[in-house]
C-alpha cells in the first residue's frame, strides 16, 4: 500500500476531509469522478467559461481549489468508482483505464443525488432535475429552456430561478411544494445563519423585482406536450403534499426543472455492509455514524450529505473532523491534540445545525405527494416501471425492496435505482407498513456502470491460456 487513507469525493467534506488527514501526517489519495474540486455546490465552470458572473460559490469553490492543489494531496480526478471491497480496494475507471489503490482507512465523501416524485409526462424532453440545472448554470453558463418553471421543493427552487434570471433566461413560474406558512415556520432557525438568510433573500428579491408568478402550496400534476414539453399543470396541495381542492392552471413553458429534495449517495458504506438507519430528515437511509464519523466497520468513516443531508456549511466542518479523526485514530495525533481540535469543529457543527434541520425539514419526503403518484405513472424511468406494476408486485408477494426488484426490474437499469429507488420503497412502505421494514437495494458492484471493453484491455485470442486437454 502507498497511501494511509483513500478519501472518494471532492466536493466540501472530502476535499476538507483529505486536507485534514493529510496535515496531520497520513499520506491521503482523493479521487472524484470530476475534473477538479468542489462538487455540485462548488462546482469549476468549464476552461473558457471563466466570464461566467461571479458568484460567492464559484469564491469559495476557486479558494478550495487553490488550497487543495497546494496541500500535497494525491489528486486524481476523472475517476468513476466502480468497486471498492473489503481491506478498501478502489477500483476507478480513468483515463489510463482501470487503476487499483488499497489502504488501511478509508473515508466516503460522496454527497448526494436528487429525488424527483413522478408525475404524468415527467420523461418528457424539456424536463430536467433542480440540481442538473444548476451544473448548466454554474458550469456551463447556459438555461435550461427559452422559457422554465422551476418546480418542487427547497433552496434551490429561487437559487434556480435567480441563476436562470442572471443569465438573461424567462422564468414563466415559480412553483412551491411548501406554503407561506412553512417557510415562516423555518425562518428564526434560517436566522442563525445571517449570510446565508441574506443570500437566499437577494435571490427572492430578483425574483420580486422581475414579477415571477410564484405558486406556494402548488405541485406540478402533470407535464404535457406532443414530442417535448409544452406546458405544465400545476394544482393546490395540503401540507402533507396530496392534491387539495382548488383550480388547476397551465403554464405554457418549453423547460421544467423540477427536485423534490435529495437522497444520500451512501452507495459505498451500503456495499460494505455498514449498519446504515432510516432517518426522513436526513434524506433516507444514511449510515450509523458515531460524532466523529466513524461508521459500524473499524477504518472506514462517513461525511457529508452522503452521510445524511446537512448542507455545505456542516460538510466542511464534518471533513475537517473526520479526517483528522481518521488520522488519530492511525496513531498519529495524540489525544490531548485531537480533543483540543475536535471540540471546536464539534461546536461549530452544533451552531449549524438548527440551519441545516430547517432546510432539511422543507426537503423531507412527503407520503401523501408519494401516495397520489398515478397507477399509470413510470416510476423506474430506465426499466418503464410504472407505479400499478409496483403495486402489483406488491399483491404478488413483495415485501422488500429486492423482492421488488426481482419482480419487476424496478431499480435494474443504468441508474441503478438512485432516481426510482427511493420513490419505489416509498410506495411499498405503504403497503408493507415502514421504511425499515422494506430497507434498501443490496449493495453490489459496479458503483457506476463502466464499459467492459475499458476494464478488459487489449487482447486475442492467443493471449488466452488453454489448459492442457485431460488425459483420456
Amino acid at each position: 500500500m502507498t497511501h494511509d487513507l483513500i478519501v472518494l469525493g471532492a466536493g466540501p467534506a472530502g476535499a476538507n476531509a483529505a486536507m485534514a488527514a493529510r496535515r496531520a501526517g497520513l499520506k491521503v489519495i482523493l479521487l472524484d469522478e470530476q475534473d477538479s474540486a468542489g462538487g455540485q455546490v462548488w462546482r469549476q465552470p468549464l476552461p473558457g467559461l471563466e466570464g461566467l458572473p461571479v458568484s460567492p460559490e464559484i469564491r469559495s469553490g476557486d479558494a478550495l481549489r487553490t488550497q487543495l492543489s497546494a496541500a500535497d494531496v494525491d489528486l486524481r480526478f476523472g475517476r468513476r468508482i466502480w468497486s471498492v471491497g473489503r481491506r478498501f480496494r478502489v477500483d476507478a475507471l480513468g483515463p489510463q483505464g482501470n487503476e487499483t489503490v488499497e489502504a488501511p482507512s478509508l473515508i466516503a465523501a460522496t454527497g448526494a443525488h436528487e429525488r424527483v416524485v413522478p408525475f404524468p409526462g415527467w420523461t418528457l424532453p424539456g424536463i430536467i432535475g433542480l440540481a442538473a440545472a444548476t451544473v448548466l448554470i454554474k458550469s456551463q453558463g447556459v438555461t435550461p429552456g427559452r422559457k422554465v418553471v422551476v418546480a418542487g421543493c427547497g433552496p434551490l427552487l429561487v437559487a434556480v430561478a435567480a441563476g436562470i434570471l442572471k443569465l438573461g433566461g424567462d422564468v414563466a413560474g415559480i412553483v412551491d411544494l411548501a406554503g407561506r406558512r412553512d417557510w415562516l415556520a423555518a425562518l428564526p432557525s434560517l436566522a442563525t445563519q445571517p449570510r446565508l438568510l441574506g443570500r437566499g433573500a437577494g435571490w427572492g428579491l430578483k425574483i420580486g423585482a422581475a414579477r415571477i408568478p410564484v405558486h406556494f402550496g402548488h405541485a406540478v400534476k402533470a407535464a404535457q406536450g406532443q414530442h417535448a414539453l409544452e406546458r405544465v399543470v400545476i394544482a393546490p396541495v395540503d401540507r402533507d403534499g396530496a392534491y387539495a381542492a382548488g383550480p388547476e392552471l397551465a403554464i405554457e413553458a418549453d423547460a421544467l426543472c423540477v427536485g423534490h429534495g435529495l437522497v444520500p449517495g451512501a452507495e459505498v458504506t451500503k456495499l460494505l455492509r455498514a449498519e446504515h438507519r432510516f432517518d426522513r430528515l436526513r434524506g433516507g437511509f444514511v449510515p450509523v455514524l458515531d460524532a466523529y464519523g466513524r461508521t459500524s466497520i473499524a477504518g472506514l468513516y462517513a461525511c457529508g450529505d452522503g452521510a445524511g443531508l446537512r448542507g455545505a456549511i456542516v460538510a466542511e466542518q464534518a471533513g475537517r473532523l473526520t479526517g483528522f479523526t481518521a488520522a488519530h485514530d492511525a496513531g498519529v495525533v495524540p489525544n490531548d491534540r485531537f480533543a483540543q481540535v475536535a471540540g471546536p469543529i464539534l461546536a461549530a457543527i452544533s451552531r449549524a445545525r438548527p440551519f441545516s434541520d430547517a432546510m432539511a425539514g422543507i426537503m423531507a419526503l412527503r407520503p401523501a405527494q408519494v401516495a397520489a403518484i398515478a397507477p399509470e405513472t413510470v416510476v423506474c424511468r430506465c426499466e418503464d416501471v410504472t407505479r400499478g406494476e409496483i403495486d402489483a408486485a406488491h399483491r404478488a408477494g413483495a415485501q422488500d425492496v429486492n423482492q421488488l426488484k426481482h419482480f419487476t426490474r424496478c431499480g435494474m437499469g443504468p441508474c441503478q435505482g438512485r432516481m426510482c429507488g427511493d420513490i419505489a420503497a416509498e410506495l411499498l412502505a405503504s403497503k408493507v407498513g415502514s421504511r425499515e421494514q422494506v430497507g434498501y437495494w443490496t449493495g453490489r458492484p459496479p458503483l457506476r456502470p463502466v464499459p467492459f471493453d475499458a476494464l478488459m484491455g487489449a487482447f486475442d485470442y492467443s493471449d488466452i491460456p488453454i489448459p492442457e486437454p485431460a488425459p483420456l
